[in-house]
């Protein structure tokens, strides 16, 4: 990635609270995603997020950085523009990226939440059944997108992964073309969520994430989540977990006022 493209990267603000918030979004998403958490936060929090790279307004991957490192980047570039230490969320793939952002600049981060971190690797080793059965559960998608249907991959993801409303042939074609136009470097992290070739799980990896943390999953999100969530809590020497018993997969965006909540009073606890 040429160094000239981080600034290229498209980021907002959201709120006027006193508390620095810098979030990353899920996959298919955009920083947009944030809105109605800052909307509930408004007095509490000033969110900035940002667009992953093919993602929003952001300018399209150009490959000569592996997808999650390209994103990596761009965050830290803009919590080194940051005064002082922020409280990190990631969501979905984001949570991955935000994980890995604490990993590298831990003094600049006051917690870190998770929400629904996909890093597979973990439910690879600590339930694979489980793991097993949502990747035979994504091979429609995996086949689709090889033979380079990726419209019809990307209706089958958002169908697996997103709030299931609306429809996908009721969505406006500018949203589903965008959402297209961030599947095709998505499936590109394979090794880096299922086979964790970053090693992040290695012994000591993740000793520099020493911040408060919490781990939030939804009830009725992919089986694995808690799973997922459970094995980083006992990587962490701080962390802890939650779960929202109604809420799937996108739940800081369905349940954002729950979500609140639960920052509101994880926060409160951070002396």
């Amino acid at each position: 990635m040429k160094d000239g493209r981080l600034s290229e990267v498209y980021c907002r603000s959201f709120g006027a609270g006193p508390r620095r918030v810098l979030a990353v979004h899920c996959s298919l998403a955009h920083s947009g995603a944030w809105r109605g958490l800052a909307e509930v936060m408004r007095d509490e929090i000033t969110i900035t997020a940002f667009d992953m790279f093919a993602h929003g307004r952001s300018p399209d991957w150009d490959e000569t950085m592996d997808f999650q490192d390209a994103n990596v980047t761009a965050g830290l570039a803009l919590l080194d523009r940051e005064a002082g230490q922020v409280d990190l969320i990631g969501h979905s793939f984001g949570a991955t990226v935000a994980l890995r952002m604490a990993q590298a600049r831990p003094e600049r981060v006051r917690s870190l939440v998770l929400i629904e971190p996909v890093l597979f690797a973990i439910a690879r080793q600590e339930a694979p059944e489980l793991q097993a059965a949502l990747e035979t559960k994504e091979a429609p998608f995996n086949a689709l997108f090889q033979s380079g249907d990726v419209e019809q991959a990307t209706r089958l993801f958002n169908r697996t992964w997103g709030t299931g409303k609306p429809k996908w042939e009721d969505m406006p074609e500018q949203a589903r073309a965008a959402m297209v136009r961030a599947m095709r470097a998505v499936p590109t992290s394979y090794k880096t969520l299922y086979l964790d070739d970053k090693g992040v799980l290695e012994p000591g990896a993740l000793d520099p994430v020493k911040m408060p943390v919490l781990l939030l999953s939804g009830g009725a999100s992919q089986p694995v989540m808690p799973v997922i969530n459970e094995g980083l809590a006992r990587r962490l020497p701080q962390a802890r977990c939650e779960v929202v018993a109604e809420a799937g997969h996108m739940l800081p965006i369905t349940h954002a006022a729950v979500t609140a909540g639960l920052l509101s009073q994880f926060w409160a606890g951070i002396a």
